[in-house]
């Protein structure tokens, strides 16, 4: 009870935020399946795992990395919002701690490419969509998203004793396009099947944040 307290104090939070600094331009290609979905999106900037419980109107759990966790404060308060922690070296844990949150029912976010992307283009995507997917059956839902490069603010900073540079976005046009569910079968340990099936997902990234960005360029 607490937990779903906290969750909705902080969407109206982050709405009340994105309503005075962002100019949110949201637009979704059709309506979702009921039940859990895994959504998975580029990651142009720190704040996309901020940004993302806007997406649906059923809480989310965002796999972010451990280093955010490590943030006195924000680090307990998402830990109290259920979000996942994604720790270097324990890919197989945060995997499984992901697909029971499937399984009870709750949707779920992961950024395929496991890091913030480059300017403008994409990282190769990582195995971990397509395993969650083939292992517990629900749908991929892919997302675009689309932004300012100028207003990131690319700011220094040092995360778990390390040497890092956290990419803020806090103003400006934020563009989102929810993509059509994708459904995969197969053997969740079948490693070309995986790749395919993580390279599928990401294309259909790329393409929707093209479509983001094409709405952008028109509002300039």
């Amino acid at each position: 009870m607490f937990s779903a307290m906290l969750y909705k104090a902080g969407e109206i939070l982050i709405k009340s935020y994105a309503k005075l600094m962002l100019k949110m331009d949201i637009h979704r290609q059709t309506e979702l399946p009921s039940g859990p979905v895994l959504y998975a999106a580029n990651h142009p900037s720190t704040t996309d795992p901020i940004f993302m419980h806007l997406v649906s109107s059923q809480p989310i759990s965002v796999m972010i990395t451990s280093k955010v966790f490590s943030i006195p404060v924000l680090g307990a308060y998402m830990r109290q919002m259920q979000q996942i922690s994604v720790v270097p070296g324990q890919g197989e844990r945060v995997l499984e701690e992901a697909r029971q949150t499937l399984e009870k029912g709750r949707s779920v976010m992961i950024f395929p490419e496991g890091l913030i992307s480059p300017p403008g283009e994409f990282h190769a995507p990582r195995s971990g969509v397509a395993r969650l997917a083939l292992k517990t059956g629900v749908p991929v839902v892919p997302l675009g998203i689309s932004l300012r490069e100028e207003n990131c603010k690319r700011i220094p900073t040092m995360l778990e004793g390390e040497p890092d540079i956290i990419t803020w976005y806090l103003r400006g046009p934020y563009a989102v396009t929810i993509g059509k569910p994708l459904w995969f079968h197969g053997d969740a340990n079948d490693k070309l099947l995986v790749r395919t099936i993580a390279e599928t997902v990401m294309q259909h990234i790329r393409d929707l944040a093209q479509e983001s960005r094409k709405r952008l360029q028109v509002k300039a």
